[in-house]
């Protein structure tokens, strides 16, 4: 199955998007930018020059994902969250690539509407970024983060809902349980 990239967006040379990944409208896919398969990019979203984006990862309209971000498999950005590249930007004093900060985005976290990830840190997978938060740190894998600047308020499940005290699942039932810095899955047998 071959990509759609409707005719109002910008594939660069050199850029490579997969099969059965959708660019809607008058969306800029940059040179040596790689998109995975089953990938959906909304309206005027931006994927900056040689970014990676993993296999069925969905970006809603308006976000720009600079260089120096990484998405990996399946993970959600809501509409119009940000990233960022540089902590120390100066228009008169231009780094350039070799300076930007590295953001990664483990497999499966979500990213809310209007949220911001400040350069250099790690969202860990199946971890949820409250719509409008502001994360300044490193983010634990499962952990559901909220404000500004972002704290931990709670734990999600890999299904997406929100754990209970007891670690529990209501919607899919999985348990967890606590260990050092995350929660990790109760395997039954």
């Amino acid at each position: 199955m071959e990509a759609y990239i409707h005719e109002s967006s910008i594939v660069d040379e050199g850029a490579l998007v997969g099969p059965g990944t959708k660019i809607w409208h008058f969306c800029h896919v940059q040179r040596g930018a790689k998109i995975g398969r089953n990938c959906s990019l909304g309206q005027n979203v931006n994927i900056g020059p040689n970014v990676h984006i993993g296999n069925g990862v969905k970006i809603q309209n308006n976000v720009s994902v600079y260089e120096g971000v990484e998405l990996e498999d399946f993970v959600f950005c809501g509409p119009s969250a940000v990233f960022t590249n540089d902590l120390t930007p100066r228009a008169r004093y231009p780094k350039g690539a070799a300076a930007y900060k590295k953001t990664l985005v483990h497999h499966d976290a979500s990213l809310g509407a209007n949220c911001t990830i400040i350069c250099g840190h790690i969202i860990g997978e199946y971890a949820t970024i409250a719509a409008g938060a502001v994360v300044t740190k490193d983010v634990p894998a499962h952990a559901l983060m909220a404000g500004v600047p972002a704290s931990q308020i709670g734990w999600v499940c890999e299904c997406g809902q929100v754990l209970d005290n007891e670690l529990h699942c209501p919607d899919c039932g999985r348990s967890y349980r606590p260990e050092s810095k995350t929660i990790t899955e109760v395997k039954e047998g």
